[in-house]
């Protein structure tokens, strides 16, 4: 699978089969993915690859959390900006219509952030979930750069036929997360990403990119 290949198959899969991830795919993925561009060589990111036992842990105490209705741990930084505007509220609302629509959650369901918290917790079946820390002294170019670096290991598992959905809702449980981890009060969680292989009968949502036209600038002949 060549790059461009590989960018365009990469998307978030929400319904992964229990088959798992053989660790050598795992291990040659993760060693490549090092790497990634880091300013001044830093490399702050701090992964945490949790499969077998563990994550089944994990998810059943973040599944019961989401079905208790539990709103969440505090919010160490905004997932999105408190207002959103066009055109940025548009595209957000627009894949979200979609995305849930392929879940079978409807928009108007009582129930529905409930719903899709447990579905979350449960990392969409995955057999594999990354979590990627960064020390709490780290600044903005540093968040970009394991941003950057998820991104690389996204590709590369595409380039190894695995598919992955990061997931920032882990975010909400992130003392749980901590607890199976045992990541310490230095670290603040970025993200969870979910891996594994596609389900064979899962519906796919690919959702739209805006035009080039909108988001790129050429100046000069």
């Amino acid at each position: 699978m060549d790059v461009y290949e590989a960018v365009d198959s990469r998307r978030a899969v929400r319904a992964f089969s229990d088959e798992p991830v053989p660790m050598d795919v795992l291990e040659r993925v993760l060693a490549a993915a090092a790497r990634a561009p880091s300013s001044g060589n830093l490399q702050p990111w701090q992964l945490y690859v949790v499969t077998g036992e563990p994550l089944a842990e994990l998810k059943r105490r973040a599944t019961a959390r989401a079905q208790a209705g539990d709103p969440g741990d505090e919010r160490e930084y905004p997932m999105y900006p408190a207002e959103l505007i066009s055109p940025y509220l548009d595209r957000f609302s627009a894949a979200a219509a979609q995305r849930y629509q392929a879940l079978g959650i409807r928009r108007d369901a009582p129930d529905r952030p409930m719903r899709i918290a447990a579905l979350n917790s449960e990392a969409f079946g995955a057999p594999v979930v990354l979590f990627c820390y960064l020390d709490r002294t780290m600044g903005p170019g540093q968040w970009a750069d394991a941003g950057m670096y998820l991104q690389t290991i996204m590709l590369l598992l595409r380039a190894e036929g695995v598919h992955s959905c990061p997931q920032v809702m882990w975010t909400m449980f992130r003392r749980t997360v901590s607890e199976i981890v045992g990541a310490d009060d230095d670290l603040v969680l970025l993200c969870g990403v979910a891996v594994g292989f596609e389900k064979e009968d899962a519906v796919r949502v690919r959702t739209g990119r805006a035009d080039l036209t909108e988001t790129v600038r050429f100046i000069g002949p």
